[in-house]
């Protein structure tokens, strides 16, 4: 007699479980790459060839930004999507090609969110923004922007801003850089700094011409004091008289500096 399971009818079903397993091994797969998680060292072993400067430091500082939010495992480690990957080399990109502020970068990022081309390169919607080139902050965030306070050491921040010890060490000592008062660390401003004067050392603007921008920046500085001291004692208190000048005056010299330069070059 015929063996019931080499009948044309059983041979079809046995075909038919093998195909859907496949299909269901290959959807499994699928569905394991889409929502596989990566550890920090496994994503700046990805993202090394194309920024070889990349480091712990920069991307945790990207992350306090906002730009970046890698789920938590339980044990408290980050783990990166492949979402994550994505919009740090996006981050990477523009900030190495076109120095963009990193408040532009997150508006790019929220209009690629919200499914739209991201904005133009060379649009800057904010005039104030003073940007970085490797990570760095912004000068003027919006006073509605949370964001972490930066607390650097020495090491973090020369990762984080690509200098060298000695591009480091004669910045302070021109007194362009330096940690906050009465810390050991440094803040935004600092890694903003530090990450300007690596990329103006790349057009020969160097430590005495950096030198001579803070000179002017302290003549500026101590007349804009000497000016709002009435309004301060007037307000007291009341009001945030020197923020407020500081931004506008930003924002005027940001302006000041654009229009010269296009009228001269």
């Amino acid at each position: 007699m015929p063996n019931p399971a080499d009948s044309p009818a059983s041979a079809a079903g046995e075909a038919h479980t093998r195909r859907a397993e496949h299909l269901g091994s290959a959807l499994v797969t699928e569905t394991r790459q889409r929502y596989a998680t990566r550890s920090i060292g496994q994503v700046m072993a990805i993202l090394r060839t194309d920024f070889p400067d990349i480091s712990i430091s920069k991307i945790r500082f990207l992350e306090a930004e906002g730009l970046i939010t890698p789920q938590r495992a339980p044990s408290g480690y980050r783990r990166y999507a492949e979402g994550d990957v994505e919009r740090l080399r996006y981050v990477l990109a523009v900030q190495r090609d076109h120095y963009l502020p990193l408040k532009v970068i997150k508006e790019h990022l929220e209009q690629l969110d919200r499914g739209q081309a991201p904005l133009s390169v060379g649009s800057q919607s904010t005039p104030a923004s003073s940007g970085s080139g490797s990570a760095g902050p912004i000068a003027n965030p919006p006073a509605t922007a949370a964001k972490q306070p930066v607390r650097l050491t020495r090491q973090e921040l020369l990762e984080a801003s690509g200098l060298t010890e000695s591009a480091l060490s004669e910045l302070e000592r021109i007194q362009i850089v330096a940690t906050r008062r009465g810390t050991t660390h440094y803040g935004r401003d600092a890694l903003t700094l530090a990450i300007a004067a690596r990329r103006l050392a790349e057009y020969g603007i160097d430590g005495r011409h950096l030198r001579a921008f803070k000179l002017s920046a302290d003549r500026e500085v101590g007349l804009v004091e000497q000016v709002i001291a009435p309004y301060i004692r007037r307000t007291g208190a009341n009001r945030d008289v020197p923020g407020d000048v500081t931004q506008l005056v930003i924002s005027f010299h940001a302006a000041l500096v654009r229009t010269a330069m296009e009228r001269n070059i």
